[in-house]
Formats: C-alpha cells, structure tokens, sequence
C-alpha cells in the first residue's frame, strides 16, 4: 500500500493504492494520526486505486472518524471501487462514512452535513 498527501487551500486528500489489510494498516493509522495531531478539518481518503480493505482497515478508519470528532474534523471516501464499495455497504459503514463518487461531490456532501 502506498500513500500520498496533497494539502490544498480547503482541503487534504490522501490518495491510497493498493490493499488495506493487516500488513497495511499500521501505515495508514499513522498517517490518519498525523492529521489528527494536524487537527485537519476535511480529509478526504481516495480510495480509487484501493482494490480491498479488510477489518483491520475499517477499524482504522473507524478510529479516525472517533479521535477527528474532537475538533470537529470531517471525513469523506471517495472513488471506491465496486468490490471494497461492496464491502462499506455489507457492514453498513456506508452509514457512518460520507462515500461519494469524486472529490467535488465528497465536499459537497460534507458541506450539507
């Protein structure tokens, strides 16, 4: 797994490649991590080049989306491939996740929140 910051004007996206499993997951809390010591209030996680997640991800994601309600962070996935959309919807993460199709529509869904 791989992953790559980029910090715009309203936003940081974090573009992730590859499998989120037990191996990988240690990786992205630490990054998840620095964004919440960073106090990033929307993070965006583009999951387009994600082709599976498996508890062990979710669970960090979960963590996130605990620690960022401190300051009132906001978190959005976007660009899930079918499979790992597949897996969101099984657990009904779909529910706790803002998930959308592209950046500009995952901000456009934070802003009505």
């Amino acid at each position: 797994m791989e992953i790559a910051k980029v910090v715009d004007s309203g936003s940081t996206t974090l573009k992730i490649s590859g499998e989120i499993d037990l191996h990988a997951s240690p990786v992205l809390r630490a990054q998840l991590q620095s964004c919440a010591t960073e106090k990033t209030k929307l993070l965006l996680l583009d999951f387009s080049e994600v082709s599976y997640i498996d508890s062990s991800g979710l669970a960090t994601l979960i963590e996130y989306v605990r620690e960022c309600a401190s300051f009132s962070g906001k978190l959005a996935l976007f660009g899930l491939q079918k499979k790992v959309r597949t897996i969101f919807d099984l657990v009904r993460l779909n529910e706790l996740f803002v998930i959308a199709d592209s950046a500009p529509d995952a901000i456009e869904k934070l802003a009505a929140k």
